[in-house]
């Protein structure tokens, strides 16, 4: 029998509203998950204050999220790997399963993949910002005890940052970059270091974040990025350049074996090219600008392999293993102080999405991580308000 859930739809740039929405019984494959806490990400962001994320544009009512865990409340009939009550983060990308991409295990790029909260697939893949939903047991990954919900929702990402990992073949010992110390920095700068990288350097141009990398255990050490622009192409290599050599000089780092660029923004994945050690790799993981200029020689007559990374495949089981081995490094990092900011209930979601548009808060607190706290005990602390 079919009951009522309340979701959170975006209507329009800025135009949340909470709904009704219809919710079905699971069916055999899938569990019915009562989502208790989503992180809110860029792509969310822009899909609310554009209405479109990049070349996307969004043709229906959607409800955004995908950064989420939640508790089971009911299992289809074929359902043995999950009961009601279990604590589960969710996977919400789903491929097709067939094309040749799905069947080398790289699903991540399948072309007729459906991604919660995206506007790619029509009709959309409504995302995780509604009280309840249904979703196939084989996305769902069951919680340790010791595991938060918080930190369920934060596998997502880490999945992206455990993804860009595997694409580097980073050996042990690996001298590390990482440009952009927002959440997917962040995190790649946790992996590397858990993974075994002798140095880990975070470069952003946001001091506080880089502070906080360094102070819990995400970084080894840091660089604070000069504002600085050039007027032509040539001047703007000559300062990716100079960046590059002041990176360098960091702890004695010199060009390093891996670089992680997570911003995007063209001034960094050009210091980046400079800043790999002949034969090393640079990951590409930030979504930035769709055309660039790169000093391509730089890397060609270096050997310097530039790699894509996008999302992520078969990282969720692994995800786990990382964040209990986290909490048993007594160097960190914690990944629990990512989530910087809480809003309790959907109908807090246009607050919460102001907040994630922000570097600080009122207070001048660092905002990192946003999460909108759906859970019964949010719901009813919301109610009495």
């Amino acid at each position: 029998m079919s009951s009522q859930i309340q979701a959170s739809v975006l209507h329009g740039i800025k135009d949340l509203r909470i709904e009704s929405r219809e919710l079905p019984p699971p069916s055999p494959t899938e569990v019915q998950i009562r989502i208790a806490s989503t992180g809110l990400c860029g792509s969310d962001l822009h899909y609310y204050s554009h209405y479109r994320n990049g070349d996307i544009l969004v043709r229906e009512p959607l409800s955004l999220g995908h950064e989420s865990a939640g508790i089971v409340t009911a299992v289809g009939s074929s359902v043995s790997s999950l009961t009601p009550g279990d604590k589960v983060a969710l996977e919400v990308g789903l491929p097709c399963g067939d094309c040749a991409r799905c069947k080398e295990g790289r699903y991540n790029i399948c072309k007729e993949m459906k991604f919660r909260s995206s506007g790619k697939s029509f009709p959309h893949f409504q995302g995780t910002l509604q009280e309840r939903m249904n979703h196939p047991a084989e996305w769902c990954y069951k919680l340790p005890e010791e595991v938060s919900l918080d930190v369920g929702a934060l596998l997502e990402p880490l999945g992206v940052a455990l993804h860009a990992f595997r694409r580097s073949q980073m050996t042990q010992g690996a001298s590390v970059l990482v440009f952009g110390a927002g959440t997917v920095g962040l995190l790649c700068a946790a992996v590397a270091k858990l993974k075994g990288a002798s140095k880990v350097i975070i470069a952003d141009i946001d001091a506080g974040r880089l502070g906080f990398a360094v102070e819990n255990g995400f970084a080894h050490s840091s660089y604070t990025v000069p504002m600085r622009r050039g007027k032509d192409t040539e001047e703007s290599l000559a300062i990716a350049k100079e960046t590059a050599g002041a990176i360098g000089q960091v702890d004695g780092l010199g060009e390093v074996d891996t670089v992680f660029e997570c911003t995007g923004v063209p001034s960094c994945v050009q210091a980046a090219i400079y800043a790999t050690r002949p034969g090393g790799r640079l990951m590409l993981v930030g979504m930035g600008h769709p055309i660039q200029t790169l000093p391509l020689g730089a890397a060609a007559l270096r050997e310097v392999d530039i790699v894509g990374v996008f999302r992520y495949a078969n990282t969720y089981p692994e995800s786990i293993e990382i964040v209990q081995l986290a909490a048993r490094s007594p160097e960190g990092p914690d990944f629990a102080k990512l989530v910087t900011h809480r809003f309790c209930g959907l109908e807090e979601a246009g607050k919460a999405f102001e907040m994630a548009g922000q570097t600080k808060d009122g207070e001048g607190n660092l905002v990192i991580k946003v999460v909108i706290d759906s859970s019964e005990e949010a719901g009813s602390a919301s109610a009495k308000l």
